[in-house]
């Protein structure tokens, strides 16, 4: 498969291992511009192994990685500069306020006192972080702290960014709010991909792929999968585990 101008971020017949344990089995996923595409399956399913490979923080046992056209594991691309990256935990520093770790993001993106000013404003105002920003990190509910975290990737306006569990661990209202706040983004002309374990999730996405033991069981439109299997797309759990039996052969756990 070559480079398609219409794909953004591709993995093609990707596996990948630790030790004897086979995290990535073949897999083949392409993200297009402009679309929320969620990476959905159960813990232990590979989605961070995936989600690495994308960054450019691991590279493939086999198979091929491509973000936006280029690999993002070569240090002489500048592929990096549009990518933007939030991981599933310890993105931050605690011992930071608010505006301190996005003063030290600001600087490692090598952004200019102008260009922070004015996307320090429009990031707080969007994540309304703005009556925070003296709160030490470690000091943030979870949602709060996904939201900073997500500003911090943010500065430098990526043009794809990958999310590893964004709403893990965060109570419904601040759930729902981080959508909102994703869907911004993408009507703004950013790609996203969403790796999450929550299948009502699913619904949310333009399209998703379904992963189970490193193993992509199913991608398309949500809606349009859950119809195949008669189910009502906000229940994409019963899509799922029909899928896992069906892929398994009814020997899933």
């Amino acid at each position: 498969m070559s480079p398609c101008p219409d794909v953004d971020v591709s993995l093609e017949d990707v596996r990948r291992s630790f030790g004897k344990a086979l995290a990535l089995r073949g897999v083949s996923l392409a993200v297009q511009p402009g679309e929320v595409y969620g990476l959905v399956g159960p813990d232990g399913a590979g989605k961070t192994t995936a989600i690495r490979l994308m960054s450019g923080l691991l590279l493939p046992d086999a198979g091929r990685v491509r973000m936006l056209g280029e690999d993002p594991a070569d240090t002489r691309s500048a592929v990096r500069e549009s990518l933007g990256l939030v991981p599933q935990r310890n993105t931050l520093y605690g011992d930071l306020s608010v505006d301190e770790n996005l003063r030290f993001f600001a600087r490692l993106f090598g952004l200019s006192r102008e260009d922070f000013a004015e996307r320090r404003e429009r990031l707080l105002d969007i994540t309304r972080l703005g009556r925070f920003t003296e709160r030490r990190a470690d000091a943030l509910s979870g949602g709060m702290y996904k939201k900073l975290a997500l500003a911090c990737a943010l500065l430098h306006r990526p043009r794809v960014l990958l999310l590893d569990e964004p709403t893990n661990g965060v109570d419904p209202v601040s759930r729902r709010e981080l959508w909102e706040l994703l869907y911004s983004l993408v009507r703004e002309g950013m790609t996203l991909l969403v790796s999450t374990p929550y299948m009502d999730e699913a619904a949310r996405c333009h399209r998703v792929g379904l992963l189970y033991s490193g193993t992509l069981i199913a991608e398309g439109d949500p809606r349009a999968l859950a119809r195949e299997h008669g189910a009502a797309a906000s229940n994409f759990e019963a899509v799922f585990l029909a899928l896992v039996e069906k892929h398994t052969g009814g020997r899933a756990a």
